[in-house]
């Protein structure tokens, strides 16, 4: 029965390449090099690798300037202090790696960029946890210079979310409009490989139709990489944390929509499955017989009074959508999110009828004023 209410519910398709906004052109692409796959030269945990290099001949020394612990154990602002603190060996180290990494994110930005489903992308955003720090920054400053440097006419900025936030936030963008002119507020999970996050985001629809305003009241995370739980287990823990954030919600008066947004890696199918691409989640999630759409809607069959409506995307695709309302000025965008992995999508804008005629009419009025003058 949660299957049937799952296919019927009117909402939408499980992993759409239509969303009410944008086209998504394409999602979760693999591209691959003699030596893997190209995304692992620009994830969080390549940045600790070239940093990790640049120390082996001072630690031969003992003149390593961040000390005994390895990269992956010196957290995020440690790096960020060492950019600006007195010692300038730690500095000039850590400046290095970002330019290594930047280096190694330009490639493989350029080779997105050959793709035939990312051709005349005009604008990239990067988020992800790397963005979260001034090191993270840097890099995709540098790394926008580089691509310029090369000719390539596409903007790479940071995400303008928190990046433990855009991924709820871009949960709004997976329902349909008619959804937030009763309701105030909706559910969103982010999964990723080591934590997952729910929250209820208020949507603010009447201040911002366009969702630019939309912000977390509240959320909760979950660490399940350190919990090792089965994929029944980390279900079950999810539905409770759901079921408490609804019952918040209601205390507070917030009006829930009776709808969940789900981020979650891999590719996704159109009936809830994922095709490939969970591997670091707990279990087998990618199992024709495990179907988490149809779990929740099982468990939560009702918000409020009404049946429980379930859409689940790429967690990728999820993060960039948050930068939707500000994208707006450009027609091929695409994301990048720096952590475990490379996630990445290419979104097309879908412009509605009213603003293309606006366009049209202006190009006409620019074309007859230029032959006017000439």
């Amino acid at each position: 029965m949660a299957e049937d209410t799952l296919t019927t519910a009117g909402i939408g398709r499980h992993g759409a390449t239509r969303l009410p906004s944008v086209d998504v052109d394409s999602f979760n692409i693999e591209l691959k090099d003699d030596d893997g796959f190209l995304g692992d030269r620009a994830s969080k945990g390549a940045f600790r690798k070239i940093l990790d290099t640049l120390r082996k001949p001072l630690k031969k020394n003992g003149d390593d300037p961040l000390g005994d612990k390895s990269a992956e154990a010196i957290d995020k602002s440690t790096l960020d202090q060492a950019l600006v603190g007195d010692d300038i060996g730690a500095a000039a180290l850590v400046h290095g790696a970002i330019e290594e990494f930047a280096q190694e994110l330009a490639h493989v930005t350029s080779r997105f960029l050959k793709t035939k489903a990312w051709a005349d992308t005009e604008r990239i955003v990067v988020g992800g946890g790397f963005r979260q720090s001034r090191v993270g920054e840097l890099a995709i400053a540098r790394t926008d210079i580089l691509l310029k440097a090369e000719g390539l006419q596409v903007d790479l900025v940071p995400i303008r979310f928190d990046p433990d936030e855009a991924g709820l936030i871009g949960c709004l963008h997976l329902a349909p409009s008619w959804i937030f002119e009763a309701h105030d507020s909706i559910l969103a999970v982010d999964i990723g490989g080591s934590n997952i996050r729910c929250g209820v985001v208020e949507t603010r629809w009447k201040k911002a139709p366009d969702l630019s305003k939309a912000s977390v009241w509240k959320s909760e995370l979950w660490r399940h990489a350190d919990d090792e739980p089965t994929r029944e287990g980390a279900v079950k823990r999810l539905v409770k944390m759901l079921k408490g954030l609804i019952a918040e919600a209601d205390a507070d008066g917030l009006k829930l929509a009776p709808f969940i947004g789900i981020a979650c890696p891999g590719v996704i199918n159109e009936d809830g499955s994922i095709a490939k691409g969970a591997q670091n989640l707990p279990g087998n999630w990618e199992s024709s017989k495990f179907n988490l759409p149809a779990s929740l809607v099982e468990a939560i069959p009702a918000i409020g009074d009404h049946d429980t409506a379930v859409l689940m995307h790429n967690d990728g695709v999820a993060q960039g959508l948050s930068e939707v309302p500000f994208m707006q000025d450009v027609d091929h965008w695409g994301v990048l999110t720096i952590g475990t992995g490379l996630g990445n999508a290419r979104f097309t804008n879908r412009r509605k009828e009213k603003d293309r005629d606006r366009d049209d009419k202006k190009e006409k009025e620019d074309k007859k004023e230029k032959k006017s003058k000439d």
